[in-house]
């Protein structure tokens, strides 16, 4: 996702979101980021599945299971991915090489947001304040980075 933006003083800047597979280590994070492994979670995984598996053999042929059922189970199991997928974290980056005449230096400001949609919203905000007031908002999402 990238904009191009033309701020006030007449300044390009790119403002650009990636979504990260891992979420970024930050200080406030650094003691809760050790994971011992995956081996529970594809474990329980594992059982899930096999439990699954069973209840759909063992079924007598004589019970007529509705649809409404097979689907409320399909959104159950999709829906931790589902939610995993649409709240993943995403980086977002607004830059600039500064102008022509050297005036105004170039700047680069990063931000971490939360949820796919969430950061659709927040980069037209911040799209809106750069052509406003060439700069990115101070309260916002993004901090200047030297």
């Amino acid at each position: 996702m990238n904009r191009l933006v033309r701020g006030e003083d007449g300044r390009d800047w790119v403002v650009r979101a990636q979504m990260e597979w891992r979420a970024p280590a930050t200080a406030d994070d650094f003691e809760h980021d050790v994971a011992g492994s995956y081996g529970p979670g594809i474990a329980m995984i594992v059982v899930t599945a096999l439990l699954a598996v069973i209840l759909v053999v063992w079924t007598p042929d004589q019970v007529d299971i509705p649809a409404w059922v097979l689907l409320a189970l399909l959104l159950i199991v999709l829906f931790f991915p589902l939610r995993w997928i649409l709240r993943r974290p995403w980086t977002v980056v607004a830059e600039t090489e500064g102008d022509v005449t050297g005036d105004r230096p170039s700047e680069r400001w990063v931000g971490t947001i939360r949820g796919m949609f969430t950061v659709q919203g927040e980069v037209k905000k911040i799209s809106k304040t750069i052509q406003r007031h060439s700069l990115p908002d101070f309260d916002g999402p993004l901090h200047p980075v030297e």
